[in-house]
């Protein structure tokens, strides 16, 4: 299932960021650049000796430097094939307003000859934030999406009763719309645990210390690096009652005012204040439409009703260290099946 998440996130990311379709295993393409940005969030995660050692750096005894050079030329690649076709397109057509994508729209923003953006032509700007958006769109989507299926199948009293909310809230001769996503109170406390235990980025993004401060008695100077331990604030036992259980229901009661925005610090899924995560609202609309679809039309089970491995992995993004393999079963008319 974690592939197929993938697969349906990344054609939601390509089709709006560069009008492209992604075809998973069917087009080596597609097929080589998924494998280029999964080796890309291992290597941002995975420890370099010469990070701990710096006069080892030369000698790359573990590869990484070597395997992060090229996973650059695979990623930079692409895109540059991309940015090419787009520039071509726009010097032989007017590209309609409803046609664009958002390679066009920053081409159209960044005119050429503007100055550089620190530093950078307007094309690496344009590959570069291209780039940024597919890779931390794709991954924490398709990570948040596998940790909850998984959590559903070894808790399958809340799978049944959020299949039941949807099918009062939406019936079963329509597919789930954005719409309905308010209705759903149940289902958006599945969500909200989801991503309280496992966080698709469980450190978030660094920060720099504005100033000298103390922090558990400890001096943290200015100017220092900051990592903000999402993980472990999401399993404090101070602030969550038996904070390692899968409840949906504490969303519902004693946490029901809490939002995924970051408005309270004790529950930072997507980071808070000016440095919110800034897909967060593409995010979120992509989490809730594609679980509650895929609740809606399957049954779920495992191969032999054993539970679900859920061991984490290594990578900068907090993914299962074991596939999640499932069997599916239709539970709607056949008729809804077909497009």
């Amino acid at each position: 299932m974690s592939q197929w998440f993938s697969y349906v996130v990344a054609s939601v990311m390509f089709r709006l960021i560069a009008g492209k379709r992604y075809c998973g295993g069917i087009a080596k393409e597609s097929e080589a650049f998924g494998r280029a940005i999964k080796e890309f969030l291992y290597l941002s995660g995975v420890l370099v000796m010469s990070d701990l050692i710096p006069f080892t750096g030369w000698m790359d005894l573990q590869g990484h430097l070597k395997s992060m050079k090229r996973v650059a030329k695979e990623l930079d690649h692409v895109v540059s094939g991309w940015l090419e076709e787009h520039l071509q397109r726009r010097e032989a057509v007017n590209v309609r307003k409803e046609e664009k994508d958002f390679m066009d729209v920053m081409l159209e923003s960044l005119a050429v000859g503007d100055d550089p953006i620190f530093g950078y032509k307007r094309e690496t700007t344009v590959k570069a934030t291209a780039l940024n958006l597919i890779i931390a769109g794709i991954d924490t989507t398709s990570v948040a999406l596998t940790w909850a299926l998984s959590l559903l199948l070894n808790h399958t009293e809340v799978l049944k009763r959020v299949q039941k909310e949807i099918d009062i809230h939406v019936g079963t001769t329509r597919w789930v719309e954005e719409s309905d996503i308010e209705n759903l109170v149940y289902f958006q406390a599945i969500v909200k645990e989801t991503l309280r235990l496992y966080p698709p980025g469980p450190l978030l993004l660094p920060r720099e210390s504005l100033e000298d401060c103390y922090v558990g008695g400890y001096l943290v100077p200015r100017g220092t690096q900051l990592l903000v331990n999402a993980w472990k604030l999401h399993r404090d036992p101070r602030i969550w009652e038996n904070p390692c259980e899968f409840r949906p229901e504490r969303f519902l009661t004693s946490h029901g005012s809490i939002d995924v925005r970051g408005q309270q610090l004790e529950y930072v899924p997507f980071g808070s204040g000016r440095r919110l995560c800034p897909g967060i609202s593409s995010g979120l609309q992509m989490l809730h439409l594609t679980l509650s679809r895929v609740l809606q039309g399957f049954n779920f089970s495992t191969a032999m009703n054993v539970q679900v491995d859920m061991s984490e992995g290594l990578g900068l993004t907090l993914a299962k260290a074991t596939p999640l393999e499932v069997v599916l079963a239709p539970r709607l008319e056949h008729k809804m099946y077909q497009r």
